[in-house]
């Protein structure tokens, strides 16, 4: 089986859903019959072909140089990506015979998809990350507002849609209710993110996060705020980079907590393990969330998770087992919960147990499985 496959984000690029391409693809490299090529995006500005095996190919085109903003593609970075995928894989198209296309994000990539099923009859398959689904982030109403019609369309023409939250597909049933759309989670690495052989004396809170509005981390600086007086020991990491980190410093310098606070900026992937078991509890207030690749990462570490009830976040925390749910918008009720932990540690140990016990039932190995079945029945059809 031969499949094209395209995401316009790749590590070091991007985020969540790049790293999930790459865990997926990773396990693909098992599958014997399963040859695939991702067309995606270079950081350098520089095209470059790499290989997982012997059948899995990633094809970097240049869309400009990220090497200074890893974390942030602007409208422009997808338009370059759309065009030159476009031209890039027609050519791969024309010389290969494709059983199937997948595309992470509806637009750019899922249009790409719908354009070659509709010229070369290739069927294919759309998994929804979170930004492609109108309605997810505040940022894009008015292009939210546009590309609606066109979501629907390739929605529509695709053999399946899967969510990888049932919170992002409650969303997307809002754009289309009579639209099917499947859940498959995103997975978790358990023997590259596993808990510290011993706990920390000294209590970090940390959130690994692009740093952006949406994420809603002036929240947690607020809730640190309010937390450090009584708790003079505690540290907050923040871990990532992104276009609201002006910001957020600023704000951490008003209120005094320069020291208090580290910005770390963006963390190579294979250090990120030893930055998380180093850390007593992870909280991500986002706004709006698909199923988050570094709340996972934290659960396997064994870390209590706070985090707002958007996305996959119920399906991650049980209020009280693992972590707490927090309120949207909310830095008294972040910094509560943050309090109880602190002030009682056999709390954390049991939430922390409760995290590594939950994240091994999750696997990429299961996620790929899932995919691959997929791939399989619209061959089929």
């Amino acid at each position: 089986m031969r499949i094209i496959f395209f995401n316009y984000e790749y590590p070091p690029l991007g985020g969540g859903a790049g790293n999930a391409t790459a865990y997926i693809l990773k396990e693909f490299s098992q599958i014997p019959d399963l040859e695939l090529d991702l067309v995606t995006s270079a950081h350098d500005n520089k095209f470059s072909l790499e290989k997982i095996g012997e059948k899995i190919r990633i094809h970097k085109l240049p869309i400009g140089d990220k090497t200074q903003n890893l974390h942030f593609q602007s409208q422009k970075d997808l338009m370059v990506y759309a065009w030159k995928a476009f031209w890039y894989a027609q050519k791969l198209i024309r010389k290969e015979k494709y059983d199937l296309s997948h595309s992470f994000f509806t637009v750019p990539c899922g249009f790409l998809s719908l354009i070659f099923k509709w010229f070369f009859g290739v069927p294919y398959i759309i998994s929804l990350r979170g930004a492609d689904v109108p309605g997810y982030s505040d940022r894009f109403p008015m292009i939210y507002f546009l590309l609606t019609p066109i979501i629907k369309l390739i929605w529509s023409g695709a053999s399946s849609v899967i969510s990888n939250s049932q919170g992002l597909k409650e969303l997307a049933l809002k754009t289309n209710p009579k639209q099917k759309i499947d859940t498959i989670f995103n997975g978790i690495d358990v023997s590259e993110f596993k808990p510290a052989e011993k706990i920390s004396e000294n209590f970090q809170i940390i959130c690994v996060s692009r740093l952006t509005q949406r994420k809603g981390l002036h929240f947690l600086i607020s809730a640190f705020a309010k937390i450090i007086s009584e708790f003079p020991n505690v540290q907050l990491k923040i871990v990532g980079e992104g276009d609201a980190q002006e910001k957020l410093e600023f704000q951490t310098k008003e209120l005094g907590l320069k020291e208090k606070i580290n910005f770390t900026g963006r963390i190579e992937h294979e250090k990120l393990p030893s930055i998380y078991s180093q850390s007593s509890v992870f909280v991500l207030p986002s706004l709006n969330e698909g199923m988050s690749n570094t709340m996972l990462e934290a659960l396997a570490t064994g870390l209590p998770i706070i985090a707002t009830n958007t996305g996959g976040t119920k399906e991650l925390v049980e209020d009280g087992v693992n972590g707490f749910i927090v309120k949207m918008e909310d830095s008294d009720d972040i910094a509560e919960k943050i309090k109880l932990l602190i002030s009682n540690p056999e709390l954390q140990k049991r939430m922390s147990l409760a995290s590594r016990k939950k994240s091994e039932s999750l696997s990429w190995e299961s996620v790929a499985k899932k995919y691959y079945k997929l791939y399989q029945g619209a061959k089929e059809k």
